[in-house]
């Protein structure tokens, strides 16, 4: 992953109206040769362990000798993912270690050619289709391992003289060639794929390239021509320099849905269950189930999308945390499936410390903090039918706060016009409490 990202400036298509804006969670996998070493240092990634140690090629190859994770079971991944209410999915085909997941006839560095011997792509591919989600690509513009990407300023052994003077400069074309090549495959050889998630790009940057072209080099308007005449109902990320069809927050929340000239974009969060992307074994920063619940229904209250990463041990095992996680975020959405799926953001605002999703004729209120006895929700008045608590269905008592029989003084401080909704004093066994409005 990069900290790095772009806007679109081109509107979500129909496409993105079909599935992506109505799905909204997703599951992110970071797999590959950096689940081996499994460390982050100087408070680097751990998928950018060769970049943060400044580690040589040749001493990376021992990840590439050893590569067997002898318990990845894409079935068990698909159907970890459903049970927590993701409805698509986007792995790692190639991070920017170079090391691709997929048989490539471009290249010897791949998965096949590793102890494990298979391509994970495809069996990736089919094991998430089988359950039911959409399936996508993650495939990285950078490449430290092919010999003719440049000694740009990220990478490995940029600052390794005597690496630098053996290295020829390289082809700029000749890559791009297998750029396009290998993009060309993941998009030919496994059935239609709904998403592909482009990065790093170099926004008004330049690092001295070979071809002193800098972000120009990826041709990425003939790339992106390439990818739609393939997959034309592909979706495609910001990260490549041109138009995309969404944007890519990373590990940040939005105040509020982000606008592009005034107008509101199609996004997606980008969120890791702990402190990084890839597996890190000695990474204590987990997000607790509470808040990875609220960071979903923050995105989808603003129309966004909420894409969670999980990085599987070498061995091709979620970690407990991982999975412990993911099963109480399932508990939650399978009750509370109505105030998420197909929802977007409220024409109306959220009472302090809670967030409103909507569809159509449903408004959903998720409290954050459980107040005493009652809420309110501004500009309700004379518009609620029935009221209920979504994980339960029991009801809700509400009233309008201009109602005769209101308590005046109880409701000197509410907005005119607020629907008052009258709580147990005990919280619900959940999360996150929803309460499920009917309006006229």
């Amino acid at each position: 992953m990069t900290p790095t990202q772009t806007m679109p400036s081109s509107a979500a298509s129909s496409s993105i109206k079909d599935w992506f804006t109505l799905e909204r969670l997703g599951m992110f996998i970071h797999f590959g040769l950096y689940s081996l070493p499994a460390r982050s240092s100087d408070n680097g990634l751990a998928e950018w362990i060769r970049h943060n140690e400044g580690l040589t090629g040749e001493h990376y190859k021992r990840y590439f000798e050893h590569f067997n994770p002898d318990l990845f079971n894409p079935r068990e991944w698909a159907r970890t993912a459903r049970a927590a209410g993701m409805r698509y999915a986007v792995m790692t085909a190639k991070h920017h270690d170079g090391f691709c997941l997929w048989d490539s006839s471009l290249t010897d560095y791949k998965a096949p050619n590793t102890p494990f011997g298979r391509d994970l792509i495809r069996e990736y591919v089919d094991a998430f289709r089988a359950e039911g989600l959409k399936v996508g690509f993650y495939y990285s513009l950078f490449d430290w391992h092919h010999p003719d990407f440049p000694l740009d300023g990220l990478h490995p052994q940029a600052g390794d003289l005597e690496f630098r003077s053996g290295h020829s400069g390289g082809s700029m074309e000749r890559y791009r060639e297998y750029l396009f090549g290998q993009v060309r495959e993941l998009l030919t050889q496994y059935g239609e794929i709904s998403l592909l998630w482009f990065d790093f790009s170099y926004p008004k940057r330049d690092w001295g390239w070979s071809q002193g072209k800098g972000r120009s080099d990826w041709h990425s308007e003939r790339l992106l021509e390439q990818i739609r005449t393939l997959q034309p109902g592909i979706l495609v990320n910001n990260r490549l320099d041109t138009h995309g069809n969404f944007i890519t927050p990373e590990q940040v929340q939005p105040l509020s849905w982000p606008l592009e000239d005034g107008e509101r974009v199609t996004w997606e969060a980008c969120q890791t269950l702990n402190g990084t992307w890839g597996y890190d074994r000695n990474n204590a920063e987990w997000k607790s189930t509470d808040l990875i619940l609220r960071l979903l229904v923050d995105t989808v209250s603003k129309g966004g999308n909420l894409l969670l990463n999980v990085g599987p041990n070498a061995r091709g095992a979620f970690p407990p945390e991982t999975e412990v996680r993911l099963r109480e975020v399932g508990e939650w959405t399978r009750l509370h499936a109505r105030a998420i799926y197909g929802c977007t953001q409220s024409e109306f605002s959220a009472p302090p410390d809670a967030r409103l999703t909507q569809n159509g004729h449903r408004l959903y209120l998720h409290l954050f903090s459980y107040p005493l006895k009652q809420t309110f929700i501004p500009g309700l008045a004379g518009r609620v039918k029935y009221a209920q608590f979504l994980h339960d269905a029991s009801e809700v008592v509400f009233r309008d706060s201009r109602a005769p029989e209101a308590d005046n003084h109880q409701q000197t401080d509410l907005p005119p016009g607020s629907v008052v909704l009258e709580l147990p004093p005990r919280k619900p066994e959940v999360a996150v409490v929803v309460i499920e409005l009917f309006l006229n």
